[in-house]
């Protein structure tokens, strides 16, 4: 039969059943640490590097960019795929594409420059850690006359792995469309 204990400190009193609570206490609090450890890293490199995206995992930068806009992140995804679970994400601006691109690659923690309330909330529904120097309340286009189409495009999905697909084709038209541009 397991032994209940009853321990009473001045912040909390919690209930054990052989140490199996204070167990999942420590880890949880190691696992925190580790995060926001890979958090700052990246947040530091981002910043130092005047780079716009920063993934670290277990203390390795596992992707960076300097590559605007959302195609760094698409372009992580397609080349770590799994890797980017648990992942910890700086980047110069997050806004709801980002923040679904988040979801989707299962990363724990993300850092913005620049984030959009709809971006921060889409990323702490999901019980990401979000922090971020600046909220603005939309995610502009590069001219600053509209919201940003792949924003649009975020906006209007149903999930995360559905707006993956969405952002994905926009920006492979995007590409062909400025590469046909490119060459006359």
């Amino acid at each position: 039969m397991a032994q209940l204990v009853a321990v009473t400190s001045e912040c909390a009193s919690s209930w054990y059943v052989e140490g199996k609570r204070f167990f999942e206490v420590f880890i949880v609090h190691l696992v925190m640490n580790v995060k926001n450890q890979d958090l700052e890293f990246a947040k530091l490199k981002l910043i130092k590097e005047d780079l716009s995206l920063v993934i670290v995992k277990k203390g390795k930068v596992i992707f960076e960019t300097k590559k605007q806009g959302i195609s760094g992140f698409l372009q992580a995804i397609e080349k770590l795929d799994k890797n980017l679970v648990a992942a910890s994400v700086a980047d110069k601006i997050v806004g709801v594409a980002a923040a679904m691109l988040c979801v989707y690659a299962g990363v724990v923690s993300v850092f913005a420059l620049t984030a959009s309330e709809e971006g921060i909330r889409v990323l702490e529904d999901n019980n990401i850690l979000c922090r971020f120097e600046k909220k603005v309340s939309n995610i502009l286009n590069r001219d600053k006359n509209d919201v940003c189409p792949f924003e649009k495009l975020a906006i209007s999905s149903r999930n995360p792995d559905e707006a993956y697909v969405k952002l994905k084709s926009l920006a492979s038209r995007i590409m062909r469309k400025s590469e046909k541009n490119d060459c006359y």
